[in-house]
């Protein structure tokens, strides 16, 4: 899922590339001169903006630099991990390093610093993201920064804040989600490290979150979701389905099976009540207070689908944290948006006899094509799919 480095990526949850490929190195010199550039976009985005936002960019300035100065290399963090005793965290960053080589080696991914370094935030997220939706509608807000252009979330490192600037929102009658983000790419700007916030992931899931964020520095579109994040999922779906094949032990391929698989129903699940709520959105012949009550309805029906299948997956609870908050359009406004176009790049990829390089260069030549001819270059490589 993208997240925010407010002037270089996008995230998901939620983090995409831009044409900087130079990424922060462990040298000091190396971390001044990044150090500097974060100034000079913060010098600029403060000229653009108010109080309020000041006080925004600040916590993301802040909050990424003592993100990045947690970091340390791989052997650095195992050997204290053996030395304290904890041979599961030592274990998973073995892993994660052999993740890493594979995902430059077969897939062709960005050869430089990122996630090779480890750093624990002592807390469970990277980030989060407080996204925004009208009470009829199940379009998103868009906050809009220098660099970065537009994006459909707003990003902050520290919970409570992100709750405040919700409730806000709130007051002036937006649906709203407060999402916890466990990663996000700087897009090749600094060396993003693994994080005690998915470093625990299964095999399978591991090396799909690191492919994703990864590919997130090999092309980024400005304002276009869709593409840039249909194209990571792509490129994630592939490299996990080579890495099963080619690496993994039949255990962690059952394990990735069954958590693709609840994935998968989880989705279908929430994409029927999308289509669901945006029929009711277009119905000219009902009433707002009608429209209100059906909304409520089929919020309380996808609670209890949710539980009916929570429980056919035998008490799996790894979904219950998007049900935290009460369900609203917010949180079914980018359900369809991540994943639109992934069976047009999966197509392109089988197009390219499946050499990701190549596959790479065509994606970068359909990045330049203007909007409506992209968009409609992908419908036909869905058409084929």
């Amino acid at each position: 899922m993208i997240a925010l480095w407010m002037w270089c990526r996008t995230m998901r949850m939620h983090a995409l590339h831009d044409a900087i490929q130079a990424g922060a190195r462990r040298s000091p010199c190396g971390w001044q001169r990044h150090a500097g550039r974060i100034a000079c976009l913060a010098v600029t985005a403060l000229s653009l903006s108010g109080c309020e936002a000041i006080q925004y960019y600040a916590q993301a300035v802040g909050g990424h630099l003592n993100l990045m100065a947690a970091r340390q290399p791989l052997d650095t963090a195992r050997h204290a991990a053996e030395v304290r005793g904890d041979q599961r965290l030592s274990r998973q960053l073995a892993l994660a390093s052999r993740i890493r080589v594979f995902a430059t080696q077969r897939l062709g991914l960005p050869d430089n610093g990122s996630y090779r370094q480890y750093a624990d935030l002592h807390r469970p997220f990277a980030v989060w993201n407080v996204f925004a939706a009208p009470a009829l509608s199940l379009k998103l807000k868009e906050w809009c920064f220098p660099v970065a252009g537009c994006v459909t979330y707003r990003g902050y490192y520290d919970r409570d804040a992100a709750l405040a600037y919700a409730a806000t929102l709130r007051a002036e009658g937006w649906d709203i989600q407060v999402a916890g983000i466990p990663a996000y790419s700087t897009l090749g700007f600094f060396d993003d490290p693994l994080l005690n916030t998915f470093i625990y992931l299964p095999e399978g899931e591991l090396a799909r979150l690191i492919f994703h964020e990864l590919a997130h520095q090999v092309v980024y579109v400005q304002n276009d979701t869709a593409f840039n994040e249909s194209f990571t999922s792509a490129v994630e779906q592939a490299g996990v389905e080579l890495w099963l094949r080619e690496q993994a032990s039949p255990e962690a391929q059952a394990v990735y099976e069954r958590y693709a698989m609840r994935r998968v129903q989880f989705r279908h699940l929430l994409l029927d009540t999308r289509a669901a709520l945006e029929a009711l959105y277009r119905d000219d012949t009902l009433s707002v207070a009608n429209k209100q009550q059906r909304k409520h309805d089929l919020l309380a029906a996808l609670q209890r689908d949710y539980q009916t299948l929570r429980t056919e997956w035998g008490g799996y609870t790894g979904y219950d944290r998007w049900f935290d908050q009460p369900l609203s359009n917010a949180h079914l406004a980018a359900v369809a948006s991540y994943e639109a176009w992934v069976p047009a790049f999966r197509a392109m990829l089988a197009r390219e006899g499946n050499d990701f390089s190549a596959f790479f260069a065509e994606v970068r030549r359909l990045a330049r094509l203007e909007p409506v001819a992209r968009a409609a270059a992908l419908r036909g490589l869905s058409a084929s799919r």
